[in-house]
């Protein structure tokens, strides 16, 4: 996982705020197909409500979701440059945790709205509990980085030392890369009545030193920026690796010439970097971006680390100048910022990886006997497509559809939701060629999506250049839906070909995170896709489709209308279940409704990777829900919603997360998928949920324990593609 918009994209996909919402108005009053319908009684409604602490709090359960990676890392059973990936995964998650979540809730608070999540804790009460956890965590972190990971790695021929630890031609080797090529881009900045404290940006690592003029007498404060264009580990040799602060750290007397290097301290600042963009004018909405993106570099200060052996006066001068409280401060045994053990990782070291792993092409897109590549449209006119990758291949799949529909004549024009993609990726490739052939193309780009804003408007921008429809959603809407349609002249009449994933159109994340996609040329979701990018495009607004669900309109009562509808199959003994599969389940409507279930006795299992607010097995009131966790080498990404129907089952996957932001302030979409291609969905929720799956199982106090299962879902799967490849 070295591409850092996957490490980013580890941190469950959840990073959402805004005060909670009225949880049961959205549960009673709907009407669905059911004979007889059921509708929730105010009895039944205040069974549920009664239960006023039945919401986890959403930042202690993400907390939780990283403790889980973290034990990954703690896990011996893994390979060993693997482990050392996950240390690196937590470091990074835990960043944007700070970066995004934390600033919120100091915000909140500094503008005084005391207002009490859905778990009962008020703003404060949920930062004092942040506080005292992130603390145990990094504590944690740090000790398996140095008492497990380091001397396991030693063990195996790769030493990760100290400056103290090389011998003399290594240090050496370190003075002439400091000499040649570090030396050169490091600038200190003093601290004095002409030279005020230095701006410090977001995730820097940092020197402070202190150094005393030999004449004088008097000590002075500077800040010296360990490069982040070098790697974080230097390589001496022999899988030797020492990091690039001890190396600047020695050669300092070159930097202040004449002066006593008196004290050296390593220290890291994490910022609030979550935007605040007014979209009154969607115009105008890429210049304020942009803007914005310029505001971010100077957030306030929301976590400072220190290594643990920090002179208290230095300490406080830094606390006085970053304006952070002493809860905001960690002190941890160094190094720091274990983000770089990713390059330890990637070390060329096959015995101490995953096996190796190749996708390959679905087998309804393979051609067998012939070298050419098969033809995608006549393929999908043969049979609807169901893709899951990174099992299946991106690349001779959703990749291969946009280009041939690029390069073919018949095609008119593609319709494309882009809401993150790879620096260097196919898909704009194919996009621009089909612009540049006479094509019309229209692509939505989602230019606020965290942390990538920056290579949107990149893209959008070029995109625009090659004659592109470029759009940016609706004002106020995130378009977070994942859409491709290409429409195509063929002798019968035009035919619609549309992909719906669950994924965003990454190649790269594409090999790494788990997510479905749909393949169809089904006229009726054809239909319903161009109609909501005519919603996104222009001024449509229809919100009634026939064969999707779409936020903000109709996901959430939908899925609360499926729910009903299990409700009342279980009533009159008809087949009944609920299994739910995504990123994160916070909605409190959506929960309730799972708990109204619940209580009925239908039986609810639930699959979520990141943050879960439901609390299972609660008596009176969950008993028959189940929660489970599983994380692995790939990203479990994919949602996936099905139902036992009353004996005609339903599938459903899409983009949507069960949060407040995705079903309010986003533009996503689930489709329901064809009765053969859902049964193979169940097929892995089958393996998921088997009680001998490897997975982590969530109680009533939210306390998620492994259950270190024989099954490895993912290694599963993995030989089962390596069988159906050879």
């Amino acid at each position: 996982m070295t591409d850092p918009s996957a490490l980013a994209a580890h941190v469950s996909g959840s990073l959402d705020d805004g005060p909670p919402e009225a949880a049961l108005a959205a549960v009673g009053g709907d009407t669905f197909d059911v004979d007889p319908p059921y509708t929730p009684d105010p009895e039944a409604l205040a069974a549920v409500e009664e239960h006023g602490d039945r919401f986890l709090d959403r930042e202690v359960s993400w907390l939780k979701f990283n403790q889980r990676v973290l034990e990954l890392a703690e896990d011996p059973s893994l390979p060993l440059l693997e482990r050392a990936r996950f240390l690196a995964i937590f470091a990074s998650n835990l960043d944007e945790f700070f970066m995004v979540r934390v600033a919120g809730l100091k915000r909140r608070i500094a503008a005084g709205v005391a207002v009490r999540a859905a778990s009962g804790l008020l703003p404060r009460e949920v930062l004092k509990e942040i506080w005292a956890t992130t603390s145990e965590l990094m504590e944690r972190h740090a000790r398996v980085f140095r008492e497990d990971i380091t001397p396991a790695l030693e063990a195996e021929g790769i030493q990760l030392v100290r400056w103290e630890d090389l011998d003399r031609e290594e240090q050496k080797h370190c003075k002439r890369l400091f000499r040649d090529r570090v030396f050169p881009v490091l600038t200190p900045l003093a601290v004095d009545p002409a030279h005020p404290f230095p701006y410090i940006s977001g995730l820097s690592l940092n020197l402070a030193v202190l150094v005393r003029n030999p004449k004088s007498g008097k000590e002075q404060f500077a800040r010296v920026k360990v490069p982040p264009i070098f790697d974080r580990f230097v390589a001496v040799g022999n899988q030797r690796f020492v990091p690039l602060e001890d190396v600047i750290r020695e050669h300092l007397k070159r930097l202040f010439p004449g002066m006593e290097v008196l004290q050296v301290h390593t220290f890291r600042v994490t910022r609030n970097e979550d935007l605040e963009v007014e979209e009154d004018d969607a115009e105008n909405l890429l210049a304020a971006l942009e803007k914005e993106l310029l505001r971010r570099r100077f957030g306030p200060a929301v976590r400072l680390e220190v290594e643990e052996s920090i002179d208290p006066a230095v300490l406080e001068l830094l606390m006085s100048e970053l304006g952070v409280r002493e809860e905001e401060v960690f002190r941890l045994t160094g190094p720091l910022d274990l983000r770089g053990l990713n390059d330890i990782a990637d070390l060329d070291r096959e015995d101490l990886k995953y096996r190796a792993f190749v996708p390959t092409t679905h087998t309804l897109l393979a051609e067998v006997e012939s070298s050419s590549p098969v033809d995608v449209f006549k393929a999908v006119r043969r049979n609807d497509v169901l893709l899951h990758h990174p099992y299946d291949s991106f690349a001779t799949s959703v990749q291969r559809f946009l280009e041939q529909a690029a390069a073919d004549p018949h095609v008119l024009a593609i319709k494309q939701t882009l809401y993150r993609t790879s620096g260097d990726s196919p898909i704009i490739d194919a996009l621009i060629d089909a612009a540049e052939a006479g094509k019309q193309v229209l692509v939505i780009v989602e230019i606020k999506a965290r942390f990538d804003e920056t290579n949107n408007i990149r893209w959008a921008r070029k995109l625009e250049h090659a004659g592109c429809h470029v759009v940016y959603g609706l004002v106020g809407l995130k378009t977070h839906c994942k859409l491709s349609l290409v429409v195509r002249d063929e002798p019968d009449g035009i035919r619609r070909y549309t992909h719906i994933g669950t994924g965003n159109y990454n190649p790269k994340t594409a090999r790494l995170y788990e997510d479905l996609g749909l393949l169809t040329a089904d006229p009726r979701i054809g239909e319903d896709v161009a109609h909501l990018f005519n919603n996104l495009s222009g001024f449509s607004r229809n919100a009634s489709y026939d064969e999707l669900l779409v936020a903000p309109d109709s996901v959430r009562t939908g899925l609360v209308e499926q729910i009903h509808a299990e409700i009342a199959h279980h009533q009159a003994g008809r087949p009944a279940r609920i299994r739910l599969k995504a990123n994160s389940v916070v909605d409190e409507a959506i929960i309730d409704a799972l708990y109204l279930a619940s209580q009925e006795g239908v039986p609810v299992e639930l699959l979520v990777r990141g943050i879960c607010a439901l609390r299972p097995g609660v008596p009176g009131l969950s008993e028959t829900i189940t929660v489970r966790s599983v994380l692995g080498r790939f990203l479990e990404h994919s949602r996936v919603f099905t139902f036992a129907g009353g004996g005609e089952p339903q599938a459903w996957i899409g983009s949507a997360d069960m949060m407040h932001r995705n079903l309010d302030r986003r533009v996503e979409v689930l489709v329901r998928l064809p009765a053969a291609l859902g049964t193979r969905v169940e097929g892995l929720l089958d393996l998921a949920f088997d009680p001998d799956t490897d997975a982590w199982e969530l109680d009533a106090d939210g306390v998620w324990n492994r259950n270190a299962g024989s099954v490895h879902l993912q290694e599963t799967l993995v030989d089962r593609q390596r069988r159906r490849r050879a």
